[in-house]
């Protein structure tokens, strides 16, 4: 901060991706130093995203900061859709993002981001990542034909994982976004022992089969030492782009119950309003096909902001969900960590 008798030139460093939210802060800071007294205020915003804590021993990937798990430990559950526009919301906020797809058995990033082709090794060791949609990519997919199956027994698939990981080039991330298979096996037990992991998403659906497994994985990311950042409670209700009409796709419960056994904070349900599957099928997902649509709205960092008992009740990761059952959606707010979920009443 510079004064100069009644003027003020003022710069501010976000710790978090948030390009979106550069202007409106600007402006509130403007405004309130001008009602303090300010003749004319010059204030210059800007993003600097740092490397947060992982867990004990395991040592730091040159090129990333942070690592960001997203798991489902059941199968179709969207977790690969949510991986993806996850990573496209922190680039489209000004973030450094990239992709690993580490389902070796059944990539999906290959086509969800559209991108084919093989990936380059200038020196004959490393990989170079793949790019789409202004993301670093690196797959097994790129690899192989399409129809080829990876008859691989764990070995083979937890070397495959750390050689797509640390002999992949990649380039000053900011955040790398993990898209894990479902279950709790080899691969995720090489990623919690072997990778430096900031935290872990846990996808899953309004239904007791999903959930019971998503329980699964929290708590063996739990007994490794990774934090879980959030539940993405996905496909829960669909939004009739006809008349607007919102249905349930499955039983209207959302028992209350049910997410404090996950102990975390949950995310706001996904309604499918105006989206369509088949723009990741085309390699065009949500936050690119429609970044101003409300579905692509519930991935972006931002998305209100906390009331002041929002941000105590965040920063008491030691209580249980079933204290807040109040609450109505979350929102993203990275200050209080890399893509920390908060929950938010307003």
């Amino acid at each position: 901060m510079k004064l100069s008798g009644n003027d003020v030139s003022l710069d501010l460093e976000l710790g978090y991706p948030g390009k979106s939210q550069h202007e409106p802060i600007r402006r509130q800071v403007v405004q309130a130093l001008k009602q303090a007294g300010a003749a004319n205020v010059a204030v210059s915003l800007s993003s600097r995203v740092v490397a947060h804590a992982v867990q004990r021993g395991v040592k730091l990937i040159p090129g990333i900061k942070n690592v960001i798990a997203v798991a489902s430990a059941k199968g179709g559950v969207g977790k690969s859709t949510t991986a993806v526009n996850l990573a496209l919301a922190l680039a489209a906020e000004g973030a450094s993002v990239g992709v690993l797809d580490a389902d070796i058995y059944g990539p999906s990033q290959p086509m969800m981001l559209g991108i084919a082709g093989r990936p380059e090794s200038k020196d004959g060791k490393s990989l170079e990542p793949m790019e789409g949609h202004g993301l670093q990519a690196i797959s097994i997919g790129f690899l192989i034909d399409i129809d080829t199956p990876m008859v691989w027994r764990g070995p083979m698939v937890t070397q495959a994982l750390e050689q797509l990981l640390k002999d992949t080039r990649w380039r000053d991330l900011d955040y790398l976004v993990v898209d894990l298979p479902p279950g709790t096996g080899d691969i995720q037990l090489t990623l919690a022992q072997k990778v430096p992991v900031t935290g872990a998403v846990i996808v899953t659906t309004p239904q007791d089969i999903a959930i019971i497994d998503a329980r699964k994985g929290l708590k063996m990311f739990e007994k490794v030492g990774i934090p879980i950042l959030g539940v993405v409670e996905n496909m829960s209700s669909h939004v009739c782009p006809k008349c607007g009409h919102l249905s349930h796709n499955f039983r209207h419960r959302r028992r209350r119950e049910d997410v404090p056994r996950l102990r975390h904070r949950a995310a706001r349900p996904t309604a499918a309003r105006r989206g369509d599957p088949r723009q990741a099928d085309a390699g065009k997902p949500t936050v690119v096909s429609d970044p101003d649509g409300p579905v692509a709205e519930i991935y972006r960092p931002h998305r209100a902001p906390l009331r002041r008992q929002d941000r105590r009740v965040a920063a008491r990761h030691d209580l249980q969900v079933s204290q807040y059952r109040g609450a109505e959606h979350v929102t993203i707010n990275p200050t209080a960590g890399s893509a920390a979920w908060l929950w938010s009443t307003g």
